[in-house]
């Protein structure tokens, strides 16, 4: 678990690295029950082929948060993207024990990618 800015930085960006560069073939395609997304904690990218990141959040659950139904799924619907052309990128955390660390995670990709479907993205403090 990082202990300070720097290594909550160098945390923050290997998991951005890992859910926008693995290749759009390894990331997991939309199901109707996203049986091959595992229950765990993790954060999550809603990636388009060419477009690139889409969304992106963090939860307790990725299974659940996605069996549950997600707004940048009914955007990308508007927006016309094929679902063949959509799918998530995943990253497991182990700790959601410390949910400010999560907080800042999140809040640090999102200020480096500024995905178009997160209506807030959080301001440095």
């Amino acid at each position: 678990m990082p202990t300070n800015d720097s290594e909550l930085q160098i945390q923050a960006r290997r998991i951005l690295d890992e859910i926008a560069f693995i290749p759009f073939e390894q990331c997991q395609p939309l199901s109707r029950g996203f049986e091959n997304i595992p229950p765990r904690p993790g954060i999550y990218a809603i990636r388009h082929r060419t477009d690139g990141l889409l969304y992106i959040g963090k939860t307790k659950s990725l299974r659940g948060r996605f069996s549950g139904g997600h707004k940048a799924f009914l955007w990308a619907w508007l927006d016309k993207y094929d679902d063949e052309d959509v799918r998530i990128a995943m990253q497991l955390i182990s700790h959601w024990e410390s949910p400010a660390l999560l907080l800042e995670l999140e809040a640090i990709i999102l200020r480096a990618t500024e995905p178009p479907y997160n209506v807030q993205i959080p301001t440095e403090m």
